[in-house]
């Protein structure tokens, strides 16, 4: 695991020395990814550079240090990530002819490239990567994204250079990065609190999308133009059809579970697993226990607030698994100390307030191993999430009317103050009175406006429903997945939200959130689950096999049952979270009202005050929890006086 950064300049304006000064800048913005060593290379003539931090946990010897020069001396890698099949290269390459200076996987990537092609040896990788690789030969630098986005690639063009790198901090140490916040982007940062990959906080830089490859050729009349190349996509999948053996669809799946957990249990460093007592996590952990001869490394964070304490669940799992496990209880001091740092290891707003726990357990589990695996994943393979059921619910009502009538109820519904639906809720027993009835009626109504079910959906996800109000003069940009335009998408609305998720939500936030949390404390992160062959297999799968009703990831609870007792694991899903509604309430008040106040706000010029200090009015005085969307303003706060 590593962090890469580099540049094309198109008019050559450095010298080979200051170009590799320049690129060694670069990389070291992003040390935390690898400590260990760092390298750098460049060309002037033909204006390409790159930079280079190391991780070592393959091949810790000079053989495998980075920038990398092939053999034949055509071509230069700089890659971050990990490939689990080398091996199956390595043959065939020394078939070829080719011998190998070390046992790197990067060595094996380089000459692979070489002998097949970017495009080829891509669709043949099994692993996470982000790199880059100059073809000498051509003339042609290309940038390359694993299947899912297990790992970052920011790039942008700037007179005539093309900038790139793990982190977005890399390429804001180049002189010629802009640095103009996109307002209409800040519009689908606050609707979601992540930047979809698409777009970033800063005009003309994004990052490259899962599954793709980007050719740059510095030769002939579109020099520099950037061609992008989809070697691979979930909805290519889903159109071959479910799997084969049907029949024997828990044994096909374990065997391949099993298959991704090995492969990612091999490292020439200690090795450990989180654990959260969820069924993700814990398949994982069963799975690496059973292919170990010594206790796994485990590790969870708990917390004093019953509600989002998940601790004890592990420990149980652990006992059971015989696993040598390390919890940690963190007192909300500890927590709230992380807060002031969030962005400088995040780079861009980012608020998912899970980021707290999960850098949290990085911190705990590098104390101890340099690679951690974790759950990630399962709930978007296997349909966990409990918005999925909401989701087809909600579409089902809004189906069964026509959209005048759903406008008719909607309005009807709304035309009540919430504090009004609120009062008429307590005419119910307690037991079976709803909470905050007003604001949930009203969500309702607002989603019954809406006229189709991607835009539903897409409201259900929302943090901020209207975020124009919030950045005066922007336009929010809309995807086309977000209008039905998924290309190849699933006929029923219940496997195209999981489908919609797979492409935005696990790359922008989940893997995001995974990414830089574990590369803040320089741990690697690796996710089985999300083996390329395992999501292949649950896009195929029978949605049967995955949920029936309220009850999901069936058939991950089956493998999971050969291994640990249902009573161990069948519950309520619980988020892995931290207290924000509490904190924001609490020791986090005055911090809260400093970043939210309405005269600095309105004075900035970026955002429009009014709608935030009614949510946080509400908020404090208890009557709605706000805590995700107030979350999402105090993140893009604190990152404005880091980074601004």
């Amino acid at each position: 695991m590593c962090g890469i950064a580099g540049f094309l300049d198109l008019k050559r304006r450095f010298g080979n020395q200051d170009a590799a000064a320049l690129a060694r800048t670069m990389a070291d913005r992003i040390t935390h990814r690898g400590p260990d060593a760092g390298g750098t290379w460049a060309d002037a003539a033909t204006g390409v550079a790159f930079g280079h931090r190391r991780l070592s946990i393959v091949d810790l010897s000079a053989a495998g240090a980075q920038p990398m020069v092939s053999g034949s001396g055509r071509s230069v890698i700089c890659y971050n990530g990990e490939v689990y099949n080398p091996e199956e290269f390595r043959s065939e390459l020394e078939l070829r002819g080719t011998r190998f200076r070390g046992h790197s996987d990067t060595e094996v990537l380089l000459e692979a490239f070489e002998a097949w092609g970017v495009l080829a040896s891509a669709k043949r990788l099994v692993g996470m990567f982000a790199l880059a690789w100059w073809d000498a030969h051509r003339r042609t630098l290309w940038l390359l994204r694993d299947r899912v986005g297990k790992k970052p690639l920011y790039y942008g063009r700037f007179d005539g250079t093309l900038l790139f790198g793990s982190q977005l901090k890399a390429l804001m140490a180049h002189p010629a990065c802009g640095q103009t916040i996109d307002r209409n982007a800040l519009t689908s940062y606050f609707r979601f609190g992540y930047f979809p990959s698409t777009h970033s906080v800063f005009e003309n830089i994004r990052q490259l999308k899962p599954g793709t490859a980007l050719e740059i050729r510095i030769d002939g009349q579109c020099a520099g133009e950037p061609t992008e190349h989809v070697y691979w996509h979930p909805s290519e999948v889903e159109s071959q059809g479910a799997s084969a053996n049907g029949h024997d669809l828990t044994n096909e799946l374990d065997h391949l579970l099993c298959d991704a957990v090995r492969r990612r249990m091999i490292a020439d460093v200690p090795l450990g697993a989180f654990l959260s007592g969820g069924i993700d996590s814990s398949t994982v952990v069963a799975l690496m226990q059973e292919q170990s001869s010594r206790a796994i490394k485990t590790f969870s964070i708990g917390f004093e607030e019953p509600r989002y304490n998940e601790a004890p669940y592990a420990k149980a799992i652990a006992a059971h698994l015989g696993t040598d496990h390390t919890e940690l209880y963190v007192a909300p001091k500890a927590a709230l100390e992380l807060i002031p740092n969030l962005a400088e290891w995040f780079d861009e707003p980012f608020a998912d307030a899970s980021q707290i726990p999960t850098l949290l357990v990085a911190e705990l589990a590098r104390r101890h191993v340099t690679v951690a695996l974790s759950g990630d994943g399962g709930d978007e393979l296997f349909y966990g999430y409990p918005w999925y059921q909401f989701g087809a619910w909600l579409n089902r009502i809004s189906g069964a009317l026509p959209l005048a009538a759903r406008h008719g109820l909607a309005a009807l519904l709304a035309a009540p103050k919430p504090a009004i639906w609120d009062s008429l809720a307590h005419v119910l027993p307690s037991s079976t009175r709803p909470d905050r009835l007003g604001d949930r009626v009203h969500k309702f109504a607002g989603w019954m406006k809406l006229p189709t079910s991607e835009l539903i959906f897409r409201e259900i996800r929302s943090l901020w429903p209207q975020p124009e109000a919030l950045v005066p003069g922007a336009t929010e940009p809309v995807d086309p997945i977000w209008m039905g335009k998924t290309g190849g998408a699933a006929p029923d609305f219940r496997d195209r939200m999981p489908a919609i998720d797979l492409v935005t939500y696990l790359p922008d936030d989940i893997l995001t959130k995974v990414d830089r949390a574990t590369m803040a404390v320089s741990l690697e992160g690796r996710c089985p689950i999300l083996d390329h062959r395992v999501v292949e297999f649950a896009l195929r799968l029978p949605r049967e096999r995955k949920v029936a009703g309220a009850n999901t990831k069936l058939i991950l609870k089956d493998i999971l049952a050969r291994r640990v007792p249902r009573p161990l694991f069948e519950r309520a899903k619980q988020g892995f979270e931290s207290p924000i509604a509490v904190w924001l309430r609490g020791p986090l008040r005055d911090w809260a009202e400093d970043l939210l106040d309405s005269t600095a706000m309105r004075a900035e010029g970026l955002l429009h005050p009014a709608p935030i200090r009614q949510k946080w009015a509400e908020h404090l005085s208890g009557q709605r929890n706000w805590q995700y969307a107030l979350w999402n303003v105090l993140m893009f706060q604190v990152w404005k006086r880091r980074w601004t």
